[in-house]
């Protein structure tokens, strides 16, 4: 990802540009990589998941029309600066979290920080607010069927791009990828799509599990204490062993460096090469 000055720069100068080509180009509002790729969307509604995390719905400029992302694909949202004398926009890119198929809108999941300028900003909108976006790379392009099992490790807010790529594997009825799914949080209240993988195991008996863990939990709590470690991944049946799984690793850096660290780190000692890990 470029630096926020040089995004700042490259944003700047074409964005008058930009939004014309947007408003021409509404059948694929996401079609392109870069600049030319800015659009304008409009909050539709804001849904408060928990203590920290909203739902946001955007309508995309044609109702009729999908986002033309593929699953796990980020946008860059873009705020206006605020009034504290900063001269450049700020910068952070999203995951949507709604079916890519989905006509006429995109939902984000957004956690909100205590000292988030941008995730404040997307806390704030109202219905009928807008925020530019823009298509960035990130993300990963998944093939149906690639690889027979895939572990998606999760910390905190990197749950979005795992929602993502989970439903885009479980909703194509060639796709037969088993899913395991490891989640790290800091409170019981975090665990906010509960209920949706609940679902989701139901639907996939055999194919989806999930495995909870809560640094700080609550009294009586039903989730373990602890971390993601290399004796929760074995107890969720993550042993690299002889087959081919491929690791799908997205949270905080603390996180993913005791998970990655060279020659040290967990999925290391679990016998994974890098070669099986993609860090979103």
């Amino acid at each position: 990802m470029p630096s926020r000055s040089t995004i700042a720069i490259t944003v700047g100068a074409a964005v008058v540009g930009s939004l014309a080509y947007a408003r021409l180009s509404s059948k694929t509002p996401f079609g392109i990589v870069g600049p030319l790729s800015l659009t304008s969307l409009k909050l539709e509604s804001s849904v408060q998941l928990n203590h920290n995390t909203k739902k946001l719905r955007f309508a995309l400029p044609d109702p009729s029309t999908t986002s033309g992302l593929a699953v796990t694909t980020a946008l860059l949202s873009i705020s206006r600066p605020p009034a504290n004398g900063q001269r450049t926009p700020v910068f952070r890119p999203y995951t949507p979290t709604s079916d890519p198929q989905a006509h006429g809108y995109l939902e984000f999941m957004i956690k909100q920080y205590p000292n988030g300028e941008q995730s404040t900003f997307m806390h704030s909108l109202k219905p009928g607010d807008s925020v530019t976006f823009m298509r960035t790379p990130l993300g990963v392009s998944w093939k149906p069927n690639q690889h027979p099992h895939v572990a998606l490790i999760a910390g905190g807010a990197g749950i979005t791009p795992m929602y993502s790529l989970l439903n885009g594997i479980l909703s194509n009825p060639e796709d037969k990828t088993r899913v395991t799914l490891v989640w790290g949080v800091n409170t019981d209240a975090d665990i906010f799509l509960k209920d949706e993988f609940a679902e989701l195991e139901k639907k996939h008996p055999g194919r989806f599990t999930t495995h909870y863990v809560v640094s700080h939990p609550e009294d009586g709590s039903p989730y373990p204490k602890g971390y993601v470690t290399k004796e929760l991944l074995e107890k969720a049946g993550l042993s690299a062993g002889g087959e081919n799984v491929k690791v799908m690793l997205s949270g905080p850096p603390t996180m993913e460096k005791a998970l990655v660290a060279k020659g040290s780190g967990v999925l290391a000692q679990l016998g994974y090469k890098p070669s099986q890990i993609h860090r979103f």
